[in-house]
């Protein structure tokens, strides 16, 4: 085998990689020694900004495989056959922590999917939990702040979290979600993912659809109890990482069945609550899964750095078929997800490898930048329209139109006849066993607990009476059995 040779960036090979030059023997470094230098500039830079939210993550390549007919919906391409595979990555991540936090901590799970179809990538950016804790995203920065180190204590403050939550009521039914048995996956093959917000399907003919994805794990539901999570943390604090890599590493390809909810558009107006308000499910006796396919993950990245933490997902990417619904969570991450990855990456960050179509020609007149790497053929012209042979639009609209009425302003989203903050979350309560709604109120007993001010306390309390008098009650008891310890 031929041994490779150590070259600088431009390519040069490196004489000496085990000393600097110097300015004779046991003298000071040289100023020429231009490997040195470029060794330690470019060490200097080779961290980036973390995200802000889900910085910690793990990722996988795959497929998704149509099994079942959902042409009568959408006429999304890959979507179009059964049978059909469609190339396929997965980021799954942590929300609240940095990136170099634990693994097995409560806390949401993102479920980041990067579709390569023929039509080019259509991202579809989700969670491990079918509902969120706001609807509307002007919230969003502030509830972030207050799941976030502190910045006088500079560490996660149960004053701060509970705080938001007890003015944010309909924070409610994610909060029993992320304090009941799911709230800590055994690994991320363990656990489900759903889309979260509403989307928009278009079949053929124009029709359009509301829709919910919900991909249900083939390795079945395992969570974690607060104490197993934190001997498993102080064990391997990457430990799904660390399940992931070695499952796909020994063939063991975790997989997921797609389903959707779908509700003919027009249902939406009359629907009993609102059917774009991110904290609210829709009940499944209403509209029930249909079976789309299954996505297989059977490959890992080979760079972590360049294929997962360089991986750039943006709700906005969508294919024609497929659209944005009136969810005001989902039009305001339609421009935060790909705004946080230009300030990351850099505009041309689409070009990276991980992010690039595989199969469709990005054609387009987006010219320079940072680390541009796509230039077009020679002679093209960078502007449009023009007389020259450049790329023209197509005229065919990605999806149906929203329809908007009215005066424009800051808004509520428009009254149903049955909205209610607190109303799922209670019968989330209800169908819980006596024993996981025992281990829901210590959770969340031990949390609120720590909090130092009593009105927040109350407040909080308030919600957990107004979603079922039991549930209200029992964490009641707890928390102050706790604080009178």
């Amino acid at each position: 085998m031929t041994q490779r040779v150590l070259t600088t960036e431009s390519g040069a090979p490196v004489a000496d990689n085990q000393n600097s030059a110097t300015a004779g023997v046991g003298g000071p470094i040289l100023l020429q020694d231009g490997h040195l230098l470029e060794k330690l500039a470019r060490f200097n830079r080779e961290r980036i900004p973390e995200r802000v939210v889900h910085a910690r993550g793990s990722g996988a390549y795959g497929y998704f495989e149509v099994t079942d007919d959902v042409t009568g919906f959408t006429r999304a391409d890959f979507l179009s056959e059964v049978g059909r595979r469609t190339e396929s990555f997965i980021r799954f991540s942590t929300v609240a922590d940095s990136l170099g936090g634990a693994d097995a901590v409560r806390d949401p799970r993102g479920f980041a999917l990067k579709f390569y179809t023929d039509e080019g990538n259509y991202d579809l950016v989700g969670n491990n939990t079918p509902v969120f804790f706001i609807k509307d995203p002007v919230k969003f920065p502030d509830f972030i702040h207050s799941q976030k180190r502190d910045p006088f204590t500079g560490r996660q403050e149960p004053d701060n979290v509970w705080d938001f939550w007890a003015h944010a009521p309909e924070a409610t039914h994610q909060v029993t979600w992320l304090m009941g048995d799911r709230g800590i996956p055994a690994s991320y093959r363990h656990m489900n993912g759903y889309g979260s917000h509403t989307y928009q399907w278009t079949n053929a003919a124009g029709e359009a659809f509301f829709v919910k994805y919900h991909f249900k794990t083939n390795q079945g539901v395992r969570s974690l109890s607060a104490g197993q999570a934190a001997e498993l943390v102080g064990k391997d604090a990457s430990s799904h990482q660390t399940d992931l890599l070695q499952a796909i590493e020994r063939g063991m390809n975790p997989s997921w069945t797609l389903h959707v909810q779908v509700m003919p558009a027009a249902d939406a107006a009359d629907y009993r609550f609102n059917p774009f308000d991110l904290t609210k499910v829709w009940p499944h006796s209403d509209y029930p899964l249909r079976r789309v396919g299954r996505l297989v993950l059977d490959r890992n990245p080979d760079n972590v750095f360049a294929e997962v933490e360089q991986a750039a997902f943006s709700p906005n990417n969508f294919v024609p078929g497929i659209g944005p619904s009136p969810d005001k969570m989902l039009q305001g991450r339609l421009f935060a997800y790909a705004d946080a990855h230009r300030y990351r990456l850099g505009v041309n960050h689409t070009q990276l490898p991980v992010n690039a179509p595989r199969t469709a020609v990005v054609d387009n007149y987006g010219r320079d930048g940072l680390h541009a790497t796509r230039h077009g053929a020679r002679h093209d012209k960078n502007y449009e329209p023009n007389s020259y042979a450049g790329p023209a639009q197509t005229d065919a609209a990605h999806s149906a139109p929203l329809a908007v009425q009215g005066w424009t302003g800051t808004h509520q989203a428009p009254a149903h006849a049955k909205d209610d903050d607190f109303f799922q979350a209670g019968e989330l309560y209800r169908l819980m066993s006596d024993d996981e709604k025992g281990r829901l109120v210590a959770n969340i007993a031990g949390g609120l607990s720590q909090v130092t001010r009593d009105d927040v306390i109350e407040k909080n309390l308030a919600h957990f009476h107004a979603a079922d008098a039991e549930y209200g009650r029992r964490v009641e008891e707890a928390v102050h059995a706790l604080r009178e310890d």
